[in-house]
């Protein structure tokens, strides 16, 4: 500062008086100015009024996910996100991969597809300098490209309407905006994790672990208590050209060898979900609290690796990122008209109502975290088989409107061990916003489709189409002209049959068989073919690849996960390609796609009358055989 600005300050105070005179005291000279306008007029917050078919409560994944697929099936949304970033925990603000039942002991053929297999496979053929960054703008950048979607960043509920058992109306606040909101909806979805929403509106709910009393769990404790998972705080190193030196501040913690006996450091560039803590706190109302004890854990953490002389091959790395919000693993659990249970899980229990899926093992932690040395971080038990998840554990059972997606499903705590993971609460999502657009069109409750078959039935169907895998079920849908066809093709493999693509199956399934039509690329000269008796009119025409779900595929801050993956455009999958249909005896082309990355691509094109349809295969994405899942055609 000069001494001329110094002086001038010293003698008016902050410069109000100059200004009003008509001196800036930067620049030291008349603003040309003599008054200023008063402000009493400006309003610190103003109101807004809103309405949707639904409102979605939570921006992470289970949140992107129900946004999207309401939107995509025609129904109005707002989804409120109290934070800047979309993504919940897998956001570069806390940076976790999203984990779900195709996970990286157990490569097998379980990997969730839909909208969550969208998302993975865009940011595995475009974040190539693996960017969490990149990954909140894939993000946002799909939820705004949404015409039905008003995304709310930076907002929050807190306040809530109900009547006769229904929430009719929202308030919101975006605090950066000076904004609030009165949102009027038919629907909500709860998707905050915390079931905040759910909380406001009185809707049933249960926290902590329940005894074996209760449901007669083997895995759960003998009592029941208020205890939950913690939170962590993960952190991101760089290795440098030169010694790094680390000084931990004096409010560390410190830590010695004995500490991590049950605790894996062989690796320091991601670390590590085990810095865990506030079990036996309230991971909601402490969190500040939980913060800060995470930040002495993590930093004391950091400061054994880099002083205690037990890892010297880390003189040359350095903090690059820490994290400063907790990543959530359990609060509360919103209770639907079905609570799953561990005996359903291990069962594979057949759920009429199915919607979804999972795989991750039930994955329980000590409560007490890191303090607990002397136990395992974890407890895992494995799956030799996926999970069903009912519709009915996916609706409040007294708020007749309300959804729920993520981690707070209508489950028990050993059963949310496993559903808590983000690429099932991602499935769930789609499987709770697909229900919204259809009670929607249906003008009903998600209670009556369950309670249903027939409408049961229709929406297991549109799921399906949408490409959402339950598992038992394959495509049966009458709209879908492409199961009455005969199919040829070029050629196939033994097991590759053409055929396979009408057989109502758009994945391999685990009973030892082929699903899809495979043939050698030849160039131009590959190709299949859908014939009918008479000529179709059709307006849409949707096909299924191989995008490898045998292969764990997430954005992956731990070297270890991230290389051993198949990034970019996924080899299998068919990258280029036209549609051709026969018309008065000459074939047209009628769509085409170049550079594909996806697993499901629908094309909907002016309607064409046909009585024949092609698929030209020019190239995949490395693989030496074209491979089709599913073709289905509509008028």
């Amino acid at each position: 500062m000069s001494h001329k600005r110094r002086d001038f300050l010293k003698g008016v105070g902050m410069g109000s008086v100059a200004l009003l005179a008509g001196f800036d005291p930067v620049l030291g000279q008349s603003n040309g100015s003599q008054s200023l306008p008063a402000q009493s007029d400006d309003k610190v917050y103003t109101s807004k009024k809103k309405q949707a078919d639904v409102v979605v409560a939570g921006g992470g994944l289970a949140g992107v996910c129900a946004a999207i697929a309401a939107a995509r099936n025609g129904v109005s949304v707002i989804l409120v996100q109290n934070r800047s970033r979309l993504g919940g925990n897998s956001s570069s603000e806390i940076r976790m991969h999203p984990l779900g039942a195709n996970n990286p002991k157990q490569l097998r053929i379980w990997r969730e597809t839909g909208i969550i297999e969208e998302l993975k496979l865009t940011d595995s053929a475009t974040n190539l300098q693996r960017s969490f960054e990149m990954w909140d703008l894939l993000l946002y950048n799909k939820i705004i490209s949404e015409e039905n979607i008003t995304l709310l960043l930076d907002t929050a509920i807190i306040e809530t309407k109900v009547k006769n058992g229904k929430i009719t109306t929202v308030k919101a606040i975006c605090p950066l905006l000076e904004e609030t909101y009165e949102i009027n909806a038919r629907y909500f979805i709860d998707c905050t994790g915390d079931a905040t929403l759910a909380a406001l509106v009185s809707a049933k709910h249960m926290r902590g672990r329940e005894g074996k009393d209760v449901f007669g769990e083997s895995l759960a404790p003998d009592k029941s208590d208020k205890k939950t998972m913690g939170n962590s705080i993960l952190f991101f190193s760089k290795k440098h050209d030169r010694p790094m030196p680390f000084t931990a501040p004096d409010w560390a913690r410190k830590f010695n060898k004995e500490d991590f006996k049950y605790r894996r450091i062989n690796s320091w560039e991601y670390g590590y979900w085990w810095i865990e803590w506030g079990g036996e706190l309230d991971t909601i109302k402490d969190n500040r609290k939980i913060r800060h004890e995470l930040l002495r854990i993590v930093l004391g953490v950091w400061d054994y690796i880099k002083n205690s002389g037990d890892h010297p091959d880390s003189a040359n790395w350095a903090l690059d990122w820490v994290g400063m919000i907790p990543g959530k693993r359990e609060s509360r659990r919103i209770i639907g008209d079905h609570v799953m249970i561990q005996q359903e899980m291990e069962s594979a229990e057949l759920y009429a109502d199915r919607v979804a899926y999972g795989g991750w093992p039930m994955d329980d932690h000590p409560p007490g975290g890191i303090d607990r040395n002397d136990l395992n971080p974890c407890q895992q038990i494995q799956f030799n088989q996926p999970y069903h998840i009912p519709l009915r554990s996916l609706y409040s059972q007294n708020r007749s409107n309300l959804l729920m997606a993520g981690r707070n499903i209508s489950a028990s705590h050993v059963a949310f061990s496993s559903t808590r993971v983000m690429a099932t609460c991602s499935a769930i999502g789609q499987a709770a916003g697909s229900a919204v657009a259809f009670c929607v069109g249906q003008d009903c409750l998600p209670k009556d489709i369950a309670a249903d078959k027939g409408l049961l039935h229709k929406f297991q169907q549109q799921l399906l189409r949408d490409d959402q895998a339950i598992i038992g079920f394959r495509n049966d849908d009458p709209d879908d002209l492409a199961r009455k066809a005969k199919v040829t093709a070029s050629a196939e493999t033994v097991q590759g049959k053409a055929i396979n693509v009408i057989d109502g199956y758009n994945r391999d399934i685990g009973d030892e068989k082929i699903h899809q039509w495979q043939a050698p690329i030849q160039k131009s000269k590959t190709w299949i073919q859908l014939k009918w008796g008479k000529v179709q009119k059709i307006s849409e025409i949707q096909l299924t690849f191989d995008s490898g779900l045998n292969r764990t595929l997430f954005l992956s801050g731990e070297d270890s996960v991230y290389f051993s993956q198949t990034r970019g455009p996924q080899p299998e999958t068919i990258a280029d390609y036209t549609i051709k249909a026969e018309i008065d005896g000459k074939w047209v082309e009628i769509a085409e796609k170049n550079n594909n990355y996806l697993r499901m691509v629908r094309h909907k094109i002016e309607p064409v009358s046909t009585g024949s349809i092609r698929v030209h295969i020019h190239r995949t994405n490395g693989d030496a055989l074209a491979r089709i899942f599913e073709i289905r055609c509509v008028s």
